[in-house]
């Protein structure tokens, strides 16, 4: 039996592997920090073997954020079934599982590379949080177009959430389950803000509430505050 033959690579398999070898190297330290030929050594492959795939660094860099930024969208893609608090929640773990696993290839996503900006970099960032939007919004189950204040709740709400993740990773000081579960009262906690001054709002978190157990996380924090208004 022959052993340690290497099998050659078709080009595009060859391009998958060179992104995922990139994407786990962004993931542990800063893309500026990760140079070619520690890419070309991961792989088992030559520095020009590289350049012959992608034809630089920030070409390569691209392509592994457009998989993390795929990886992150899917994050937010929850079953619509169940009250929404627990979907939410769901949303919150597996957003937060991403983050954990790719901390310095997450803060690179979203707060971007000094040395790799670039307009599709942002539009790959945008991309996300436009489809986190469309999934949290399908979750209310509308059927016409979202009330303007909705829509401002909804993209500050994933904005607080990149913003969480972001503080959390520069020292992980808070338990990062705590953190979920806060997130998932933060929305809460801007629905009924929102409700107090709008009809459409409030005819919205009515609809919500009405299905949530108390042990969700919402009805959790309803009775957080109750508890919290006693003398």
């Amino acid at each position: 039996m022959r052993t340690g033959v290497r099998r050659r690579m078709g080009v595009e398999e060859r391009r998958q592997q060179l992104i995922g070898v990139a994407l786990d190297l962004f993931s542990r330290r800063s893309p500026e920090e990760v140079s070619i030929d520690e890419i070309a050594t991961a792989a088992g492959i030559s520095r020009p073997l590289v350049y012959h795939y992608f034809p630089g660094k920030l070409s390569l860099y691209e392509a592994a954020l457009k998989r993390a930024s795929e990886d992150l969208a899917d994050r937010f893609v929850e079953p619509r079934e169940g009250p929404l608090g627990g979907r939410l929640l769901r949303v919150m773990r597996r957003f937060f599982d991403f983050v954990d696993e790719h901390g310095p290839g997450f803060s690179a996503l979203m707060r971007g590379c000094p040395s790799f900006g670039s307009s599709r970099t942002n539009a790959l960032i945008d991309g996300v949080r436009q489809a986190a939007y469309v999934q949290i919004l399908s979750h209310l189950d509308l059927k016409d177009d979202p009330p303007a204040r909705l829509e401002l709740l909804i993209r500050s709400w994933i904005s607080l959430a990149e913003s969480t993740a972001l503080i959390w990773l520069d020292g992980r000081e808070i338990p990062r389950r705590e953190l979920e579960t806060q997130l998932v009262h933060d929305f809460a906690a801007l629905m009924a803000v929102s409700a107090a001054s709008d009809e459409d709002m409030a005819a919205i978190l009515r609809q919500v509430i009405a299905d949530e157990p108390e042990d969700g996380p919402f009805g959790d924090l309803m009775g957080r505050l109750v508890t919290l208004a006693r003398p």
